[in-house]
Formats: structure tokens, C-alpha cells, sequence
């Protein structure tokens, strides 16, 4: 069987296609509403492809006896007030979604939540993104699949098993999808990356497969491309120097821009295979600049017999090649060459 193509809005995904490299914001707007519009810009000025936030609505999807996983928030007491607090009303995400859309990105955001689909079907939002947590959410999987819009999975904390199971559920929806490589860490190790798993995933599900990234680094997202990831997702913040729990986890905003930069080129490297025999019938004339000729080592008289000694290799390579010194040797000069002159076959017998 081929592998599926993935479209969301004008963006086709998938191999013969740019990378899909998308800026994860997550939580990096710290609630603030002028953060949030301030990384869509900078993500947009670095080349993304799409932008990322997550949708939280704290009452459909906590309750106050849900722990902090890492307590890092001094203004926070639970993080049920946390969520809260990083909620936005629905005329904000719309606003949200138009700006991206001006910027020339696709707009994202998980949903976590039955409410949190609801509101962002509502301003259009254009496919899905599964975070790791609700890869087992089956809910919330067939919510987003009867939209009939495509999704994006990660696997961060999924077994082969929990892929396969979701998997499952998508297809009585007949939905296109695509599957991420994730591993829960923040920041994620490169022994960690499973970078192994892309191939892997390519071939069990027929999908674009892609990365995402919680290393703090542009290395793992290079290697990515290299190793032909359809998409690339990567945690971003305007400064190493943000509060927010995924700072450690994330690149910069600069940074994202040196990554878009590279990724386009891998991409362009792997769609464009070279054949290496046409490509050197193609340089063959800088052999003649490059190349090195056979020429009299010294003062070489008519009726003189070459040796290998009589013979050095110099620039330009426009004589007879080095390559076939031996051709020459045994042979008697038929007139006198000076050093460093060529030694061609009319001036041997």
C-alpha cells in the first residue's frame, strides 16, 4: 500500500511536500493575551509553517485534587488555578486564529476537553493535535474524528499498543492523520529522542510521520529531516530567560529561525537525489582546472628514456593525466622538454 497524504487547509504533508514545522507555544504566553499574539508574530518572522498553543478550560478538564507534576509556579496553589489562569475567552482565541492566519500560518491548538473541541470547531480551527496525555482519551479522539478534520498524534507516553488502539478508533471516521515521535521528558536527553521510531512508524501506519521536540536544542530537529520526518513540532520561547515550565524544553525564537533555515534545506537534499555519474559527466570540464598533468620533473633531453623520476604531477590538468604514468614509461623523448613542461604523447616515441 502507498503512504497517505495529509492536507490541512493549503498545507500538503507528507513526502515530495516542505516540512510541516510547527512553533509550539503551549503555556510560554503565561496567561497573557499580548504574549500569546507577540509569539504568533515572531513565530511566523522565523519561517514556521504553523503555530501551536493549547486550549485549556480548567472546569471541563481538572479538578482541584489534580497535582502539580513539577510545582513551579509561585502565584499558583493548585494547578487546577493554573489552568485557570491560563485559559482564554473564546473571542480571544478567535483573534488568536485570525492573526496566525494573517501572518500566513496555520493556526493549531489541543484541545483538552470535550468544551475545548467545541470552541475551537467554532472559530475554524483547521486539524488536530493530540497531546501524549490524551492518547487514550478515546472521547475526545471520536469528538475531534466526527469533525472529519485530520489528526495529528503524539505518542510521547504511548505503548505500540496505545498507538494501535487509537489508530483503531479513528478509522470507522475515515479521517487522514498523521503520527508524532514524542518521548515525555522536558528537556528530553538525545539517548531519549527515539529517533529510531520514525521508520517504524512510517511503515506500520502509512502516514506522515513527524518529531515532536522537547530537547532545547535544533540538533534533534535536524536529524529529524535528515532522517526524512514529514513534520516537526518544537516547544519555543521568546527567552531562555521566561518563566514557564517547558522554558528548559524549548528553543528560541532565533533559534527556531537557524532550525526553519535547515530543515528547509535537508528537505531539499533528500527530494532532490543526485545520480553520481551524470553529476560528474557534468564537471567533467573542471578537470582541466583541478586536475593534475604529467610533466618533465627536470631537463629531460631528445632520446632520453622517462623513469618515474622524470615525471611529476602539477596543475593544470589539461595534459595527460597523472592517473596514467605508467602509459609513459620506457618511452624516449623526442625533443628536449624544459621542467615543469607538459609531457604529451606527440613528444614521445
Amino acid at each position: 500500500m502507498s503512504q497517505r497524504q495529509l492536507r490541512i487547509g493549503r498545507v500538503e504533508i507528507g513526502p515530495g511536500h516542505p516540512l510541516f514545522l510547527v512553533g509550539e507555544v503551549g503555556q510560554a504566553h503565561d496567561g497573557s493575551l499580548g504574549t500569546a499574539h507577540a509569539y504568533v508574530d515572531a513565530i511566523a518572522a522565523a519561517g514556521a509553517t504553523a503555530v501551536k498553543f493549547q486550549t485549556h478550560i480548567a472546569a471541563a478538564e481538572s479538578t482541584a485534587r489534580e497535582p502539580f507534576r513539577v510545582r513551579f509556579s509561585p502565584q499558583d496553589n493548585t494547578r487546577y488555578e493554573y489552568w485557570q489562569r491560563m485559559e482564554f475567552t473564546e473571542e480571544q482565541w478567535n483573534a488568536l486564529a485570525r492573526h496566525a492566519e494573517e501572518r500566513g500560518l496555520v493556526f493549531l491548538s489541543s484541545p483538552f476537553s470535550e468544551a475545548a473541541v467545541d470552541l475551537l470547531e467554532r472559530i475554524g480551527v483547521l486539524a488536530w493535535k493530540i497531546g501524549a496525555g490524551e492518547i487514550r482519551s478515546r472521547p475526545l479522539l471520536e469528538r475531534m474524528a466526527r469533525t472529519g478534520k485530520p489528526i495529528l498524534l503524539s505518542t510521547g507516553m504511548a505503548s505500540w499498543m496505545d498507538l494501535q488502539t487509537a489508530v483503531e478508533w479513528l478509522r470507522p471516521f475515515d479521517v487522514p492523520f498523521g503520527v508524532y515521535q514524542c518521548t515525555t521528558a522536558y528537556p528530553c536527553p538525545p539517548e531519549k529522542w527515539g529517533l529510531n521510531i520514525l521508520h517504524e512508524l512510517r511503515s506500520r501506519f502509512l502516514c506522515p510521520v513527524g518529531f515532536s521536540d522537547h530537547s532545547g536544542t535544533i540538533a534533534a530537529g535536524l536529524a529529524a529531516a535528515a532522517l526524512g520526518a514529514d513534520m516537526l513540532e518544537v516547544h519555543v520561547t521568546l527567552s531562555r530567560e521566561s518563566f514557564g515550565p517547558d522554558v528548559v524544553a524549548s528553543i528560541t525564537t532565533s533559534e527556531l529561525g537557524q532550525l526553519a533555515d535547515g530543515v528547509g534545506k535537508i528537505r531539499c537534499a533528500i527530494q532532490n537525489p543526485i545520480d553520481k555519474d551524470a553529476m560528474a559527466s557534468q564537471l567533467e570540464e573542471l578537470h582541466s582546472v583541478f586536475g593534475k598533468s604529467i610533466v618533465a620533473a627536470r631537463l629531460l633531453v631528445a632520446g632520453h628514456v622517462v623513469t618515474l623520476d622524470d615525471m611529476a604531477y602539477k596543475k593544470p590538468g589539461t595534459g595527460i593525466p597523472a592517473r596514467r604514468a605508467a602509459d609513459l614509461l620506457g618511452r624516449k623523448v623526442k625533443r628536449e622538454l624544459a621542467a615543469d613542461d607538459q609531457i604529451n604523447n606527440d613528444d614521445l616515441e
